[in-house]
């Protein structure tokens, strides 16, 4: 056997440290000091009589060796997980930990799932609601709910990615909102207060102002940002403006006619939704439920 195999241990702590760029990111994840990851990185050089990292600012990056040797100990590390899994998955009863954005998680994940908890009793959620793209591997996630304009998301080739849906965005304002602006024609909306997202480029009133036929839209000045659409709905069900909004969210309060549809036009983009999560997992059972009680309710919503 090769004798640089008596430093596994180490090679475990460099693929953590490599993955991170950092030592202490290191030390979090593995669950030691972060002198602890600095002392086997110490060793593990000395043995291998190369530079693995050099210091940038904060960062510790990868050397030339160094990058040759993440991408083998990051291979051989997750066949052996691979193996273990194939031979030891969990059943169902456990933790499950599932990330979406905080909108998504609030108004569409939140007020079903007791019906989730009635099928699986024995299985435990922890929701994370996040608008940053979460590392699955490195915080410990087991399933992203994520979305798109795209047809395709940016693959990462070790995450299984599906996409289950989409859904399609319309205006929606509280009814007594017609008690204060009359809306005959979608220019009207102009007249109103319109919740937009910070930082929105694609799915914006514009563009549905312009799919409208209405070319008058720069001129409304009545606009309020926000930065989730929990926060607009919020504000346009106390009659105080009209927001786009996708029609998963709306659903419930259209149903209880707390909202309507001002004007029935679709924006001319929808939002692609997709399923991520890692195949090796050892939760494979419980995530399958998940996935599978997800598309269920998707495709037993009643339609806009």
């Amino acid at each position: 056997m090769d004798k640089r195999l008596k430093y596994l241990n180490a090679l475990r702590y460099f693929e953590s440290a490599a993955r991170h760029k950092s030592y202490s990111k290191a030390a979090l994840e593995l669950f030691v000091s972060q002198a602890a990851v600095s002392q086997q990185m110490r060793q593990l050089e000395e043995v291998l009589e190369v530079q693995l990292f050099v210091r940038s600012g904060r960062n510790m990056q990868l050397t030339q060796s160094g990058e040759k040797l993440y991408h083998s100990t990051h291979q051989a590390l997750n066949l052996l997980v691979q193996g273990l899994n194939s031979i030891q998955t969990e059943g169902l009863a456990g933790d499950l930990t599932i990330t979406s954005t905080q909108s998504f998680c609030s108004l569409w994940i939140m007020p079903r799932l007791y019906r989730f908890a009635q099928l699986y009793p024995d299985i435990n959620i922890r929701m994370m609601g996040s608008n940053q793209v979460e590392d699955l591997q490195a915080k410990h996630i087991d399933i992203a709910i994520r979305f798109s304009t795209k047809d395709r998301l940016k693959i990462n080739s070790q995450l299984y990615y599906e996409q289950f849906g989409e859904d399609a965005v319309y205006p929606v304002c509280a009814p007594n909102l017609l008690d204060h602006v009359k809306l005959e024609h979608p220019k009207d909306l102009m007249k109103c207060n319109l919740f937009s997202f910070a930082n929105e480029k694609i799915v914006t009133w514009h563009e549905w102002f312009k799919h409208a036929g209405v070319d008058e839209f720069e001129q409304h000045i009545k606009k309020t940002e926000v930065t989730s659409s929990d926060m607009a709905l919020s504000a346009v069900l106390s009659g105080h403006g009209v927001t786009l909004s996708a029609s998963s969210f709306f659903k419930p309060y259209l149903q209880s006619k707390q909202l309507i549809i001002p004007f029935k036009i679709m924006h001319p983009v929808k939002w692609q939704q997709y399923i991520v999560f890692d195949p090796n997992s050892a939760k494979l059972k419980r995530i399958k439920a998940f996935v599978d009680w997800v598309k269920d309710e998707m495709k037993n919503s009643p339609p806009v």
